[in-house]
């Protein structure tokens, strides 16, 4: 009986646990968020609009997924916003100017694009070069090289029914969602069903630790970081599709984007902790938020304001920790949990946060 009760105590701790309470508080505040908006915005509920967001947050919500990988291990990645583009760019290139079938050219821009993540994360491994500075130097770099070879004209058009791809419908779903839904189960699965999915957590939680119980750390750095810059550059695909050209001013900010979504969504950005269901919220509220500013006809310099205090107030919420001790039994004479239930509490487990 004393382990049945452990059992149910140790049940209860992980639902109350950090990143488990930063995704219900977030729904909660998208349902608060969604109301208002209802209620103020000219034509909010319309099915155009409503449209529109979901293809708005398909492709910022794609990239979160590599992303996710990314902060839980530990890491960072500031070049998605600049590849996106010059994935496109290159496509629309291969594609418009050589004239290469899009069954060669779709598949080389995703691989082409993952060089870059095997470029951040080599730098990582045997130089030890933090991934922000080495980011940070590709978020310029990839966008100049976009203009440089588009003169800064866009390059088009693309083939004929290639718009489709992001412009078309699965029966009243919009393609980029349906693929984005495709994403997100690949990414949950792999994130918590399978031993590189854990060993991913591990190596953010403590990588000395990981590598020690035999983790190859290495390896986990390279593979975050290849499917951080895939789905980066595959999402540059789908900004091709949706314009019907490769331009290299679009995406720009789509970092910050990104990482605003992952964090919100409970990400710790110390490693360790982290969801992409969260990150799937955390991109649904803020493309909610910045429709409805615009449809509200919020200043640009004030949405930029809104948005920063709604990551900041995101963040405190997540830093916030209610001490192990606030917790216990009312009941003087309850039984003291073992280790093993108290270590499924989240806030008397370390989880990178």
């Amino acid at each position: 009986m004393p382990q049945e009760s452990y059992r149910r105590q140790a049940k209860s701790s992980r639902k109350r646990s950090p990143l488990v309470r930063s995704i219900l508080l977030l729904l909660a505040a998208y349902v608060v968020l969604f109301a208002l908006l209802a209620a103020t915005a000219p034509n909010f509920l319309s099915v155009l609009n409503l449209m529109n967001i979901l293809r708005e947050v398909s492709m910022v919500a794609i990239i979160g997924v590599g992303m996710t990988m990314v902060i839980v291990a530990g890491e960072i990645d500031l070049s998605v916003g600049s590849l996106a583009a010059l994935s496109g760019v290159v496509l629309a290139y291969m594609t418009a100017n050589w004239g290469w079938p899009l069954v060669i050219t779709l598949p080389l821009t995703v691989l082409l694009g993952m060089l870059a993540g095997l470029f951040i994360a080599a730098l990582r491994i045997i130089f030890r070069i933090p991934s922000f500075i080495t980011s940070l130097a590709l978020l310029t770099g990839l966008s100049s090289a976009a203009f440089l070879i588009t003169s800064g004209y866009p390059i088009g058009p693309m083939p004929i029914g290639f718009t489709q791809l992001a412009n078309g419908n699965l029966g009243v779903i919009p393609w980029p969602v349906a693929i984005m839904v495709i994403v997100y189960v690949v990414g949950w699965l792999a994130m918590t069903q399978t031993p590189w999915g854990r060993s991913i957590y591990a190596v953010g939680g403590n990588e000395e630790a990981a590598r020690l119980s035999g983790i190859s750390v290495p390896w986990i750095k390279i593979s975050v970081f290849l499917c951080s810059s895939g789905l980066a550059a595959f999402a540059g695909v789908l900004l091709v599709s949706r314009l019907n050209s490769g331009t290299p001013t679009v995406a720009q900010g789509w970092e910050l984007d990104v990482i605003a979504a992952v964090i919100i969504g409970g990400t710790s950005l110390f490693g360790g902790a982290g969801s992409v269901l969260g990150t799937l919220l955390g991109a649904v509220f803020m493309t909610t938020l910045q429709t409805g500013m615009v449809l509200l006809g919020v200043s640009p310099y004030s949405q930029g304001l809104v948005s920063g205090i709604v990551i900041v107030i995101a963040v405190l919420a997540g830093a916030i920790r209610i001490p192990a001790g606030w917790r216990r039994s009312a009941d003087p004479g309850a039984a003291p949990a073992p280790a093993t239930a108290r270590l499924g509490k989240g806030a008397s487990k370390p989880t990178g946060g």
